[in-house]
């Protein structure tokens, strides 16, 4: 069961879809802070009128990854299609009547994304497009902004963001100490990034589940 959907945030989200218009959601945030959580919250409130299209799906495959020998960094800006990401935000900002657009996912059983997983309906008024990168302002993640008809920042208490990160990291196959690193070499360094774009949200998140 999705947790509840603060007041606030149900009425951003009411004005943005008043229209009736397909609209771009970006959640953005340091890892661990939650976004996936509110996007599932998000779609389990809207049902049928949202789609997720998680920026994850554009992680580099694996074996690509070992040929840039990036591996280690795996998380990290450049460990990313970000064109291919954006070309998709294009897509779907302009997607005709009778196409369906279809989206990769990233799953994290295998760490791999996979092509084709998601289908998007020209019907769909929201789609929701969660990730750490939206308000990059450098190389091809530059172009994800204007693409977006509302981002938000998603936070949640630093402490818990870490530990939610290492119980991650040991879920899918790290022992603690492993996983304690990764955080610290890894996913902090990333997180630091995306913190400098916190200003440029247009809402502010403080979400908990």
């Amino acid at each position: 069961m999705s947790p509840a959907l603060p007041q606030f945030v149900l009425d951003v989200l009411n004005l943005l879809l008043a229209d009736g218009r397909r609209k771009i959601l970006g959640l953005v945030g340091e890892p661990g802070a939650g976004k996936s959580t509110l996007a599932e919250a998000l779609l389990a409130h809207l049902g049928e009128r949202a789609v997720v299209v998680p920026m994850d799906g554009f992680h580099l495959a694996n074996v690509e990854l070992a040929r840039l020998q990036r591996s280690a960094r795996k998380g990290a800006p450049d460990t990313f299609d970000a064109a291919g990401y954006v070309a998709l935000l294009a897509r779907l900002r302009s997607q005709r009547g009778d196409e369906i657009v279809y989206a990769p996912a990233f799953r994290r059983e295998i760490e791999e994304p996979i092509a084709g997983a998601i289908a998007v309906s020209p019907q769909v008024p929201l789609v929701i497009t969660e990730g750490n990168y939206l308000l990059l302002e450098s190389g091809h993640w530059a172009g994800v902004r204007p693409l977006l008809d509302a981002i938000w920042y998603v936070e949640v208490d630093a402490e818990l963001r870490r530990q939610r990160l290492v119980e991650r990291h040991m879920r899918f196959g790290r022992d603690e100490a492993a996983a304690r690193a990764w955080v610290e070499q890894t996913d902090e360094p990333n997180a630091r990034l995306i913190a400098q774009g916190r200003d440029g949200a247009d809402l502010i998140v403080r979400w908990s589940d």
